[in-house]
């Protein structure tokens, strides 16, 4: 389960009940295939925002119920509309992910802090929000401890994939803190840490360990061995963290990924935290 944009979906994990797998399935394969739209392959970005709409005019029609006009899209959609009905998914959540995935196509920068968080707001938090409905565990409370861990998640991912993201010609570090951190597109295109990029870097991690504590009571609130899961993907996130500062922040020259021993270590933590 590594900290990437949607592995940390837990896709027909074992420890989820019987029952759920199916709907999870349904909800990842819609959401992977959504994302893969937007990033992958060698599809102009007119070609791929016309793909994401033709998803939307899918999503649409399952909320009112009419045919598909699209052939190509019964077999995932089919698969989601049933879920939708039998867990009252909230569409909404659904249009946000296309959403982000839509602002992928085009958006490379991020001019502060609250423009980021409101794309993570739709790219990440949906997926925790629809986790607590199938797990009918929706409370207010435990909404925001969601969102929390779910932007806190992706945070990490953009902070541990600053080169590979460059690479895509996308810089995700606010753009106001770069400027007060005194670091600049050449730091990150030069491929090699620098004190004032350090610096930057140990701000957001800051940030985004904050955030994962503040959601992590959650884990705990959810019962039996879904709240483990969860447990898990914090101490997963967290080690990330963990594994960025040791490298003194050296995101170039060590991409911080978790070993099998890390998750055996790991999976002790969330068994006894």
């Amino acid at each position: 389960m590594p900290v990437e944009h949607y592995e940390n979906f837990p896709v027909a994990s074992f420890l989820l009940p019987a029952r759920l797998r199916e709907p999870v399935e349904a909800i990842y394969a819609f959401a992977r295939s959504a994302d893969d739209i937007a990033d992958e392959g060698d599809a102009t970005p007119l070609m791929r925002l016309a793909r994401l709409n033709d998803y939307r005019r899918a999503l649409l029609a399952i909320e009112q119920e009419t045919p598909f006009d699209d052939p190509s899209l019964v077999p995932i959609f089919e698969r989601l509309g049933r879920n939708i009905r039998q867990f009252q998914l909230p569409p909404g959540l659904f249009r946000d992910l296309l959403d982000a995935f839509s602002q992928d196509v085009g958006k490379t920068r991020y001019a502060d802090y609250p423009e980021l968080a409101d794309y993570c707001r739709r790219s990440a938090n949906p997926v925790g929000r629809l986790l607590l409905h199938l797990y009918d565990a929706a409370t207010p409370e435990n909404l925001v401890r969601s969102d929390k861990i779910c932007t806190s998640l992706q945070l990490i991912n953009f902070w541990q994939d600053v080169a590979i993201d460059w690479q895509k010609q996308r810089i995700y570090l606010p753009q106001a803190e770069m400027a007060l951190f005194r670091v600049t597109e050449e730091h990150v295109a030069g491929g090699r840490i620098t004190p004032e990029l350090a610096a930057l870097l140990d701000f957001q991690a800051r940030r985004a360990r904050g955030m994962m504590l503040e959601g992590a009571p959650l884990a705990r609130a959810l019962p039996g061995r879904i709240g483990w899961e969860l447990r898990l993907i914090v101490q997963g996130g967290l080690a990330i963290l963990d594994k960025i500062e040791a490298a003194d922040f050296d995101i170039f020259r060590h991409r911080p990924t978790l070993k099998k021993t890390d998750w055996l270590r790991l999976a002790w933590r969330a068994a006894t935290c």
